[in-house]
């Protein structure tokens, strides 16, 4: 639940920087509203892309319980913090929210595009992708972590070193694939594109664990027994600057 507020909270902050710029935009416009288009006068939808598959940040669920949201062109439905963030801004906004399910390397291009308004999809403000977006304030920040199959020879690793000849991988153009290096004699197996293809290797044993951050290997290890999340002692762990372990809206 604290985890909750912190992220609600957050939310909120990061509304008050759209509305303002929002504010600002409609001045141009004498009488104009920003939540209405000029040419029909109906509201404007609020588009936000996200994967629908990094849980607890966002998924894909059948029904709308628990606030979830329809999925455009799906008959799924999409929940999650990134979520009740989005809704948050879009009725700050005055606007529809529309969730459009995009795969993780298709969210950079699709809001560049203006296929969709923002990237609300658990994403971190990296250098990299400061070079092609505009990010938001941080609204979360998180630890790396290692999942991994209880019982296994790494359930009980301390250091990212225990890992020595484990087979590890992350998800696909994330900065989680890049700090694998740090472990000597790793065997880096090639990146994955999404979690539920690194939750189906390490179930099947092509793996043996994959980088990940704290939400996400609670989530993982809470839905299936099977895996356990390992987290690192002080000064243990993966070294990682702030804007990487931080989540903003793109």
């Amino acid at each position: 639940m604290k985890r909750t507020r912190k992220l609600l909270l957050a939310a909120i902050l990061v509304l008050g920087l759209l509305i303002t710029a929002v504010g600002c935009s409609s001045s141009d416009q004498p009488g104009g509203d920003p939540a209405q288009s000029s040419d029909t006068g109906q509201n404007e939808v609020f588009k936000v892309g996200l994967e629908c598959g990094y849980a607890p940040f966002n998924w894909t669920q059948l029904d709308d319980s628990n606030g979830a949201v329809p999925i455009q062109g799906t008959q799924e439905f999409a929940g999650g913090y990134d979520v009740e963030i989005a809704k948050i801004i879009a009725d700050g906004l005055g606007r529809e929210l529309v969730i459009v399910k995009t795969a993780w390397d298709g969210l950079v291009p699709a809001v560049q595009s203006g296929t969709i308004d923002a990237i609300i999809a658990g994403m971190s403000p990296t250098a990299e992708r400061w070079k092609t977006i505009d990010f938001s304030d941080h609204y979360y920040k998180s630890d790396l972590v290692m999942v991994v199959k209880k019982g296994s020879a790494y359930e009980n690793a301390t250091s990212i070193q225990d890992f020595s000849g484990a087979k590890v991988t992350a998800q696909l153009n994330t900065f989680h694939y890049t700090v694998i290096e740090q472990i000597e004699g790793v065997e880096k197996v090639p990146a994955m594109e999404d979690f539920p293809a690194m939750r189906v290797a390490l179930e099947s044993g092509i793996i043996d664990g994959y980088v990940s951050e704290r939400p996400e290997g609670v989530s993982a290890s809470t839905a299936n027994p099977n895996f356990v999340m390992v987290e690192f002692a002080p000064g243990q762990g993966f070294e990682a600057s702030d804007d990487d372990v931080a989540i903003a809206v793109g």
